[in-house]
């Protein structure tokens, strides 16, 4: 699969603004232009992916010191299933090798939910390739996020209390 990195330059691609507004709830993205300057001023890894000249998805990596923040991890809705996001974690599995990493999704154990299956076909995903819960959960709004690791380490409430502190200094939505 062939990769190519972002930049804030190819903010008006339409096809990757698309399948990042569709791919994640509203109240889980960070308004387009923002992230796009934040891609620039955080040294975000903003990566697309293809098969061919295919547009397949991206992910965004928040590369730091102690671990990688995968941010964001979207596959186009018509090609999920056939093992493209599989190829795509691969490849990141491998890019960031030896590394911690870690990663929020909604909770599988949140009920009622409206997407309870897709999220434990998510959860499923990620620990059949190494990552681990951590025990460590957030609440936005009214979803649950459960954190999940792979890698060397532990992953703690400070941790996050300080990774989302590096992220205001940045951005933070107005309360």
């Amino acid at each position: 699969m062939r990769e190519k990195q972002i930049t804030p330059a190819d903010a008006g691609n339409h096809v990757l603004r698309s399948l990042y507004e569709t791919a994640f709830p509203e109240n889980e993205q960070i308004p387009w232009d923002d992230l796009m300057r934040l891609i620039d001023q955080m040294s975000l890894d903003f990566t697309a992916y293809f098969t061919g000249e295919e547009f397949v998805g991206f992910t965004i990596i928040y590369p730091r010191k102690e671990f990688n923040w995968y941010w964001y991890f979207a596959v186009r809705n018509e090609l999920r299933g056939k093992g493209l996001g599989q190829k795509i974690l691969t490849q990141l599995i491998e890019k960031y090798k030896g590394q911690a990493c870690v990663l929020d999704m909604e909770s599988p154990c949140q009920e009622p939910c409206p997407n309870l299956e897709q999220r434990m076909r998510r959860h499923n995903f990620y620990l059949r390739n190494g990552f681990r819960d951590t025990n460590v959960y957030r609440t936005y709004g009214d979803v649950d996020m459960t954190v999940m690791m792979m890698g060397p380490g532990t992953f703690t409430m400070k941790d996050w209390d300080d990774i989302t502190n590096e992220l205001k200094e940045f951005w933070w939505p107005e309360e």
